[in-house]
């Protein structure tokens, strides 16, 4: 039986010529199918600019400065009891901000596309919400093992950009 996601996507007005939002949709829903995420749930994606990551970086996590991607886990410790929450209802993933500025910049500084760029960071954010992280040398290694799975099966190559 397929899982259901709700991936919502939100694009700030001066990026909405730049992104695909199916491709983003498409991308999340494989990563999650791969990751084996039981659903139903949804997650949320807002493409915005690097001061709205700022503000958020500096609001939510005390760091005063911008990042190109944020994610945010639903806050609850523990699950809703059974009368609050029927198996049917989606569950809530969380939520990611990516900053399509560091998008266009980090593309051209590795030399691959701003599509390549931007399924990196919304793979990179999913596997935040997933309990990935990369504080560790380990943990890191591991990360981008999976980030590297998922854009490899997905045919999302780190070819030069205009190639």
């Amino acid at each position: 039986m397929p899982q259901e996601y709700d991936i919502v996507i939100d694009v700030d007005p001066p990026y909405a010529g730049e992104v695909e939002v199916g491709a983003l949709a498409v991308i999340a829903r494989q990563v999650l199918v791969d990751e084996q995420v039981a659903g139903p749930l949804d997650v949320g994606i807002w493409i915005t600019n690097a001061d709205e990551l700022h503000t958020l970086n500096r609001r939510y996590r005390n760091v005063d400065r911008t990042t190109d991607v944020l994610s945010f886990g639903d806050a609850a410790d523990e699950p809703l009891m059974p009368f609050f929450q029927t198996p049917e209802e989606p569950r809530h993933l969380g939520d990611l901000a990516i900053s399509y500025e560091h998008v266009v910049q980090q593309a051209a500084e590795y030399d691959h596309s701003r599509e390549r760029e931007l399924a990196y960071l919304l793979t990179h954010g999913l596997l935040h919400l997933l309990g990935y992280d990369h504080e560790a040398p380990e943990d890191a290694l591991t990360m981008r093992q999976h980030e590297e799975m998922h854009l490899q099966a997905l045919g999302i190559t780190r070819h030069a950009a205009g190639q």
